[in-house]
């Protein structure tokens, strides 16, 4: 199938598993649902490769992973420019933890999503350039949250960019809410695959940055009908575009994101990985008992 669907990260998406699910089994219950899976830890951490290695012994062959780079590579961590001797070591321990994941052949991209002050200036585009010389070999996705990307004097001067440097596009379905935020661009950079992640449209919550709960505000949205179907004939231009595209749904917040993405499963005929109807209950997963 070339249009899959899935959620940003597994943790949080209590209503996909059975009542007192452990931690450890959620990612397994979540193959059964969704073939494809956004890997956000790594946004505040590097991880070990041996917990990818884990996760991959632990879902079925089904289950791919696009895996958010590390913020001090996207430049979220604002501060002293980082020695270049750092640097090096940073990318080089994020390319040593995707080692399993590419091995196995499940690797959707790396996804580098760049903060809103990051505008278009030569400068980032030196950056982009660099990264991505960085990341030579592995596939990589590039998201902007600065408009100025796409606005009409840069925009197919941008999308010409990512083609040649061979950035796979991440299109955006998010609130139009000034510089902080770009539009929705239905261009794809890349044959193979482009992504597509759902942030929900809550204008009002967007850039409450200085609030105690900006996160949960920020995402705190459900989409509609009218809308998903919206996307249902965007996703089939897109599709004439790239081989795969690959959907992601961030609205997590109030628990929409899953109900999202299973609905638009819906409207799009698509079956989960285990072969059920999106909104089928799956087999309940069976656990060892835990006796001690």
């Amino acid at each position: 199938m070339p249009i899959h669907i899935g959620l940003a990260g597994w943790g949080d998406h209590d209503r996909l598993y059975v009542p007192s699910a452990k931690a450890g089994s959620k990612l397994r219950q979540y193959a059964k649902h969704f073939p494809v899976v956004e890997v956000d830890s790594t946004f505040y951490a590097i991880q070990s490769r041996e917990r990818f290695g884990k996760w991959l012994e632990d879902t079925p062959d089904t289950l791919h992973f696009l895996v958010k780079a590390y913020q001090g590579m996207t430049g979220h961590q604002r501060g002293p420019s980082v020695p270049a001797s750092e640097t090096n070591e940073m990318y080089a321990a994020f390319r040593d933890m995707l080692e399993p994941v590419i091995a196995a052949g499940r690797l959707t991209a790396a996804l580098f999503q760049y903060p809103p002050w990051f505008d278009c200036t030569q400068a980032n585009v030196r950056i982009l350039r660099e990264t991505k010389e960085r990341m030579k070999g592995i596939p990589c996705a590039l998201e902007f949250r600065h408009q100025s990307w796409f606005t009409e004097e840069f925009r197919e001067k941008t999308l010409a960019f990512m083609e040649r440097e061979q950035w796979m596009h991440s299109v955006c379905d998010e609130p139009q809410a000034g510089a902080g935020s770009v539009p929705t661009v239905l261009r794809a950079t890349d044959a193979l695959s482009t992504i597509v992640r759902f942030h929900g449209r809550n204008v009002s919550g967007w850039t409450q940055a200085s609030a105690p709960n900006w996160r949960e505000v920020r995402y705190l949205y459900r989409y509609s009908d009218e809308e998903l179907l919206d996307w249902v004939g965007k996703l089939r231009l897109l599709e004439q575009q790239s081989e795969h595209i690959h959907v992601i749904f961030n609205n997590n917040s109030g628990g929409d994101a899953a109900d999202n993405a299973k609905r638009l499963m819906e409207m799009l005929g698509l079956a989960r990985p285990d072969g059920g109807e999106p909104n089928e209950p799956p087999p309940p997963v069976v656990e060892q008992l835990d006796l001690f």
